[in-house]
């Protein structure tokens, strides 16, 4: 075996236990086929990347449920509009790095190659927990997302979510969430660790799976807080230079790299 194929299946394997985590019911982040995840295959490069197939589900699904797609062949997909349903599938199929291999593409792919290479992860959690529906799903997602609650929010989740609007679930919704990214790029000077779909649930963009898991842990308990504002008057945010402080502070730059393994 190779020293780049054993790093990708010590990838796959991570990932497969990510896929665990996020699927456990007692987190209430997916249930039955909600969700995937995926994984660029080596840390040098996106090239290739592990994806979970369609219709497994992540708190039970096995190690041979992804698929190894080519990111350019997945990106492609994005400029190509007025596709049809049969269209997109066979392109998804054909997208994949083993063409022979088993394993329907999730819809989903040409999204998560976005975050791979727009967004500049290499792991990926896409969930569906219930306090981020409550919320998206509602008439004042955009108010109730609008600032930062609290310190630790800044420090795992980055200085702001990156809210996309309603598209079609595949590529309208790719296509949607790789402007919403450049966008946020551009303001911010970084990539996003939090992008929120409207009406459909939260990505957690990470470097390691751990990251995933602290993303979109720290996510779910900020969701649950601002939630739990309105019934006294809605989030009272912290004004944009208190957050800038924390942003920019040493000694949570330092946290930042204890929580990575980086101290």
């Amino acid at each position: 075996m190779s020293e780049n194929s054993s790093s990708s299946d010590a990838i796959l394997d991570r990932l497969h236990s990510l896929a665990h985590w996020l699927g456990d019911p007692v987190r209430d982040l997916a249930i039955l086929g909600e969700g995937n995840v995926s994984a660029a295959t080596s840390s040098e490069d996106t090239e290739t990347f592990w994806l979970k197939a369609s219709g497994s589900s992540l708190g039970t699904m096995r190690r041979d449920q992804f698929v190894l797609m080519d990111t350019r062949r997945t990106l492609a997909l994005l400029d190509r509009e007025s596709l049809t349903d049969d269209e997109i599938k066979n392109h998804l199929l054909g997208a994949r790095s083993l063409p022979d291999a088993a394993g329907m593409p999730s819809t989903e792919a040409a999204l998560h190659a976005v975050c791979l290479t727009e967004g500049g992860a290499r792991f990926v959690g896409h969930t569906h927990p219930t306090p981020f529906l409550s919320l998206l799903c509602s008439e004042r997602a955009e108010e109730a997302l609008a600032g930062r609650l609290f310190p630790d929010e800044i420090v795992v989740c980055g200085p702001a979510p990156c809210l996309v609007p309603y598209f079609d679930p595949g590529p309208p919704l790719a296509r949607g969430a790789r402007e919403a990214l450049r966008e946020y790029t551009e303001t911010w000077g970084e990539p996003p660790k939090v992008v929120l779909l409207r009406n459909h649930g939260l990505f957690a963009l990470g470097k390691t799976a751990d990251e995933v898991e602290r993303v979109t842990a720290m996510s779910v308990k900020v969701a649950r807080a601002i939630l739990g504002t309105f019934p006294l008057g809605g989030p009272r945010f912290l004004s944009p230079a208190e957050a800038d402080r924390i942003r920019t502070r040493p000694d949570e730059h330092f946290r930042q790299r204890v929580l990575a393994g980086e101290e």
